[in-house]
């Protein structure tokens, strides 16, 4: 099975290529799902999350107050550091237990997606068989940010800002797609990029 790394910055439109690469039959693994459920109530990591950073972050029914937490890290680099060692485990983990069950299936498909949004940053690009970065301007990105999920400009800045640049993601990649926001073109390269993998697990079998 062809494992592809799928990454971008925030509100470069990776999310809307997956689900492009889904609908397709591909199977998509989303980082962020997984990294959801290991901060659950009752997780090791929101433990520890809360012996970090106080139990503000925690919302009045025991779930992770994500934007009280989102407050603190994104301004602030040693804080997110120290966030993502928390966390990064438990996602690498689950990410590779998924892997095995599609592996391990009667018929597994010839290819799965890893949809990681950190996916350079954390050095899991080094153990995947190809590398998709999707791109967008940044003054594009911040737009859909302010748009789409109601952040304030500097908000915006801040995530873009906290993550790789487009230069260190573009050094690793096999594959970049460009999402300057027309559908058809990104539904295009989602196309090429299935019947790519779709030959490449047929010569591998």
């Amino acid at each position: 099975m062809h494992v592809v790394g799928l990454t971008g910055g925030i509100g470069s439109g990776k999310s809307a290529f997956a689900a492009e690469l889904a609908t397709l039959g591909l199977p998509v693994i989303d980082a962020d799902v997984l990294a959801r459920g290991c901060v659950e109530p009752g997780t090791p990591a929101l433990a520890h999350i809360v012996e970090r950073f106080g139990s503000h972050v925690v919302a009045s029914d025991g779930t992770l107050d994500r934007a009280a937490l989102a407050a603190i890290v994104f301004h602030d680099e040693a804080a997110l550091r120290d966030l993502e060692a928390i966390t990064h485990p438990c996602i690498r983990s689950a990410i590779g237990s998924q892997l095995e069950s599609l592996r391990g299936l009667d018929d597994p498909p010839v290819a799965a997606i890893v949809e990681h949004p950190l996916l350079v940053e954390t050095g899991l690009h080094a153990t995947v068989d190809t590398v998709v970065v999707v791109e967008a301007p940044i003054e594009v990105r911040i737009e859909r940010l302010v748009a789409r999920r109601g952040m304030a400009v500097a908000d915006a800045e801040a995530r873009i800002a906290a993550q790789a640049d487009d230069a260190s993601r573009r050094a690793v990649a096999d594959v970049v797609v460009v999402n300057d926001g027309d559908g058809a073109a990104l539904r295009a390269e989602a196309e090429r990029l299935a019947v790519r993998l779709r030959g490449q697990g047929a010569a591998a079998r």
